[in-house]
């Protein structure tokens, strides 16, 4: 059995592209692998806080010194990275917001992202421990930013990119469904992105 993560963070529920990419996405993966268990984890709905002081105490203070406060903070940060491990394969859908991901999501980002848990310096250089991963990004954009004159405007992908292979996650695929907001190109645009999901060998 396959167990699949689904990261949602866009705020506009089912009018969402990258909420539907990301569903065809699952939906291709289903096909191949039947019996795969999908855990959905919506923050836009649910968000992870973001990172207070507290939050870095707990996380660089041993369990067994954690105050009540500490293990009040720690609790979303555990909570990601038990889903994590406890994972195959991830689906990470990520809306275009300004140039970049959402804050929630980059919320989700700074939980997983753990000292000694998901990442080491022990040998002096940084290693990744979150290995064994398969990743999907269902990337939505209203404006084309995967070539011509807007690719430098990307700070959402390559971010992703670099965040998730620090940790160890290095076998990414990204799917985009981009420019529907240019006059009459939606509807080709969301048959391009589904084509190449169904076109994809998972």
């Amino acid at each position: 059995m396959m167990k699949l993560l689904n990261i949602v963070s866009s705020i506009k529920g089912d009018a969402s592209y990258s909420i539907q990419l990301s569903n065809a996405i699952i939906e291709s993966i289903k096909k191949v692998h039947p019996d795969t268990t999908v855990l959905t984890r919506d923050l836009a709905h649910n968000p992870f806080p973001h990172l207070e002081e507290t939050h870095i105490q707990s996380f660089f203070t041993p369990a067994e010194n954690h105050t009540e406060a500490h293990k009040a903070a720690i609790k979303h940060s555990n909570i990601a990275v038990a889903e994590l491990f406890d994972t195959d394969v991830i689906v990470i859908g990520v809306p275009f917001y300004n140039f970049g991901i959402p804050s929630t999501l980059k919320s989700w980002i700074d939980h997983i992202c753990r000292a000694g848990i998901t990442f080491s310096y022990a040998d002096g250089t940084p290693k990744g421990l979150v290995t064994g991963k398969k990743v999907f990004l269902a990337v939505a954009s209203g404006g084309i930013y995967s070539e011509g004159h807007m690719t430098g405007y990307d700070f959402a992908e390559p971010y992703l990119r670099t965040t998730l292979g620090f940790l160890g996650m290095t076998d990414v695929t990204t799917f985009r469904l981009e420019g529907v907001n240019y006059p009459d190109n939606t509807d080709a645009a969301v048959a391009k992105a589904f084509g190449l999901v169904e076109a994809f060998d998972f």
